[in-house]
Parts: C-alpha cells; structure tokens; sequence
C-alpha cells in the first residue's frame, strides 16, 4: 500500500494534473460546465413533467428540454474551439474559430436542401447524439486555426486595425475547413454524423458493459481519494453517457425499454449517495459513532452538505483522501454499488432513467425517484445506503480507534 502510495503522490498525480490543465482538455471540460445550466432547465422539466399525472390541463414543456438539453451537441461545437483558443492566448480570434466550427458542424450533419431553399435538419442530431461529432468538429476547427494563428499576414508594428487584421489571418483557415466539410458533404457524399458515430460505437458499446460501467464509475472514484477530481475523466465518459441517455430517450419514444445503464441520471439515482464514492453512509457513521473528538467534530460539519450529495469537506476534512483506512472502503463500495446498480436495473427490477435529470444536489431517495421516475428505485437507495453503511463501518471503526488513541496519548502529556 505504501509503494502505491507513494507512485500515485510522486508520479501519477503530478501527470494527470498536468492533463487536466492541458488546454484541450480544459477546454473540453469548460464547454461541458458551461453548458450545464442548460442541462439543469431540461432536468426541471423533467420533473415537472411528472405533475401530468396529477393535473390534467399541465401544459406541455417538453419545448423547453427540446431547446435546452436537445441542442447541447451545438453549444459545445460552438464553446469547444472558443474555449481553446482563448486559453492558447488567441482570445481575438476565440469567437470567429467557434462561428466557424458551428457552421462546419452545421453542415456535417447532413441537412436536407430542398429546391425551394428550404432547409430540413434532424433534430436529434444537434442533441446529446451529437456531442461526438461536435467534439471532432470543435476539436479539429480548433487545431486549424490555432495553427495559422501562430503566422500573420501582418507586422506587430503594423497601423492597420487589430480586427482588420483577425478578419485577413482568420480567411484562409476558415476557407479550408468549410471547403473541407463541402468536400465530405457534397462530392463525397458522405454522411460524417453516421461515420462519427460508428467510430466512436465501439467506446459506447465498451462503457456500457457490466466491466465498462463499473470501470467508468471506479476510476474517477480511485482518482479522487488521491484528490484528483473526477473530471478529468469527463472528456472521455460524458459524451457516451449522453448518447447513452438519448438512446434510452429514443427507444422509451417507441415504445420499447431503455438499455443503456451507464448515463449520467444512474449515478444521480444510485451511486453518488451522499457524493461521489457513495459517502452519505459513512458521513453519517462518523456523526452517531465516532468516539474520537475530531472525527465527531467532521462529521457534525459534513453531514449537512453530505446529505445534499456533496462530499469535498469529508473527502479532504474527514480526510478519505490519502487515508488508507477510508480508501480501500471507499473502492469496494465502489465496486459493489455499481455492480449491484447494473445488475438490478439490467434485469428490469427498477427502470433505467430515460430522461435528462441533473439535479444532483437532492437528496436520496427523492432523486433517485425523479431519476428513474420509479418507486422501485426507493428500495433500491434504501439496500445501497444499507450496503455501503456495512462496508464503510469495520474500517471506520479500526479509523476510530486510532484517532481515539492518539486524542488519548495528546491528554497525557
């Protein structure tokens, strides 16, 4: 345990910061927080939806989500190459670079031109289908214009307008990317949408597997009790979770079951209890069974924001982060829960969530209802709380009793 200790302080932390901190990876995920909001107003909605039930004149808000979490593939295709431009230090030409990937986006989506200049798109493909193409797009706009940022037709010195000067260096990249896109959408007649998705399936298909979704969960989890926090993993499971969620909303539309296990909303309904690493239990071990004093005091102070899912005063204040004797507890809890989770909502016991819902902050069981929209899901909170309570507490009391001692030998000197 030491030596992994020490690999994950002295060499592994240091390199996955430095990848978090990479512009294209910031970049990536600023665009995702950025457009979270958005995502929050869809899941709003999705709860509302459910008064329908209850009250017979609801209106219909559907339009809302439609125009909220339905067009998250075009704002990231547009705040992609924004945000990588500006963190490359070319923040004069950041809102030229995502209007271009947002045109070349446009056109990879294979719209329909009629004769009478009108023109038909799907609406799914702007949505969170199509987060993977608009990824490559904004990537590779990005990537472009960044490069024939780094030549100027123009000297530093020179009196012509710095805007006069963005619009002649930023004309010969913007002119080979839509040429580029003509080229795959009109000779070739290519339909690039598809092709993405079919490069990405095997990723999707991976992730949602029984050892995909566990992995998709544990990793972050892993990464966080070494206080790495879990998006640096989100450039690479957010976009299959989100097609994921549509596909679920796809076949819910007709009339079949939803499939797809690894979404967002199943760790809002399940695995996130209390917050990532499901610590709601062990938050509240530490407030009714600590004999330490400090551990007492930690969990009088955590068990508010536990309860509200959000777990960063008992990650670092507790501390699970570094502490062997609440990681290994935190791993296997891990493990189990989201094994648990996948095998029962596979079997069809409690139904997989097949609409938008981010509300992280509400706590369980309530979310895990709004989530799933089944009561069944209650009881299933109820046996995850139960759980990852008896994995927690064997370790916490060993915990315990070592801060017990040491508060002790503190007294007698």
């Amino acid at each position: 345990m030491d030596k992994m200790m020490n690999f994950m302080t002295n060499s592994f932390t240091p390199v996955a910061n430095k990848i978090t901190k990479n512009p294209w990876v910031a970049a990536i995920q600023e665009a995702v927080m950025t457009i979270l909001p958005l995502i929050l107003v869809g899941s709003l909605v999705t709860i509302l939806s459910l008064l329908e039930t209850l009250i017979s004149n609801m209106p219909d808000l559907s339009l809302i989500n439609t125009f909220t979490f339905g067009l998250i593939g075009l704002f990231v295709a547009f705040l992609v190459p924004y945000f990588v431009m500006e963190k490359k230090g070319y923040g004069n030409k950041k809102i030229i670079t995502g209007a271009t990937s947002l045109a070349l986006y446009l056109m990879l989506i294979s719209p329909v031109i009629m004769e009478d200049d009108k023109i038909t798109f799907i609406l799914s493909r702007f949505g969170a289908t199509g987060m993977f193409l608009s990824l490559v797009v904004g990537l590779f706009v990005a990537a472009v214009m960044n490069l024939f940022s780094k030549k100027s037709f123009f000297s530093e010195d020179s009196v012509i307008p710095d805007f006069v000067v963005t619009w002649f260096d930023s004309l010969i990249p913007i002119t080979l990317l839509m040429f580029i896109g003509w080229l795959i959408s009109v000779p070739l007649n290519i339909d690039f949408f598809v092709v993405i998705l079919k490069i990405f399936s095997p990723l999707s298909s991976i992730v949602q597997s029984y050892p995909g979704y566990v992995l998709s969960i544990f990793i972050p989890v892993f990464l966080y009790t070494f206080g790495i926090s879990g998006w640096v993993m989100m450039p690479v499971i957010y976009p299959v979770y989100l097609s994921g969620l549509a596909e679920n909303a796809r076949l819910v539309a007709e009339g079949k079951a939803a499939t797809n296990v690894a979404v967002m909303e199943t760790a809002y309904a399940f695995t996130s209890m209390g917050g990532i690493g499901t610590t709601l239990s062990l938050a509240i071990i530490m407030l009714f069974l600590s004999k330490s004093y400090r551990l007492k005091a930690i969990g009088r102070a955590t068990i508010v924001p536990s309860l509200f899912n959000i777990n960063e005063p008992l990650m670092f204040g507790g501390p699970v982060v570094f502490n062997p004797f609440l990681m290994i507890p935190m791993w296997l809890t891990t493990i189990v829960v989201s094994s648990l989770t996948y095998v029962v909502l596979k079997l069809g016991l409690v139904a997989i969530p097949a609409k938008t819902f981010m509300l992280w902050y509400i706590p369980y069981p309530i979310s895990s209802y709004l989530a799933t929209q089944d009561w069944r899901s209650i009881i299933l909170a109820i046996v995850i709380f139960a759980v990852s309570y008896l994995i927690y507490l064997p370790f916490f009391k060993a915990y315990d009793m070592q801060e017990l001692q040491n508060e002790q030998q503190l007294q007698q000197k």
